[in-house]
């Protein structure tokens, strides 16, 4: 793919339905809005995060490094949590899915 992984810190914990894979049971971060040959000069910054929540996320974590001049490293590698499952939860109006934590079979609040 000609996309960087979304370089937010905490983009791989956040449980959205694009970015659970059912079949490892994992949370995964996702990819960079735009391709990294993109030459949006406008939105440089959409080719290193997926949304302005994981951009900011990014900078608030990383601020005092760049004002000190420290190098910040650059995620290469598909980040994922461990531990979640779809749960189902029947109501009268149908059944709803929502993706939770898991801990040893039981599912932690």
């Amino acid at each position: 793919m000609n996309k960087h992984f979304c370089q937010g810190p905490n983009c791989h914990t956040r449980t959205t339905n694009d970015r659970f894979l059912k079949s490892r049971g994992v949370v995964r971060g996702r990819y960079a809005n735009l391709t990294m040959d993109h030459e949006a000069t406008w939105y440089k910054r959409s080719r290193y995060f997926c949304s302005q929540s994981c951009e900011n996320d990014w900078l608030n974590e990383h601020m005092e490094n760049i004002e000190h001049g420290r190098p910040i490293e650059f995620i290469r590698h598909r980040r994922e949590s461990q531990g979640y499952a779809k749960v189902k939860n029947d109501n009268r109006w149908g059944a709803e899915y929502s993706i939770e934590r898991v801990d040893n079979g039981q599912i932690v609040e």
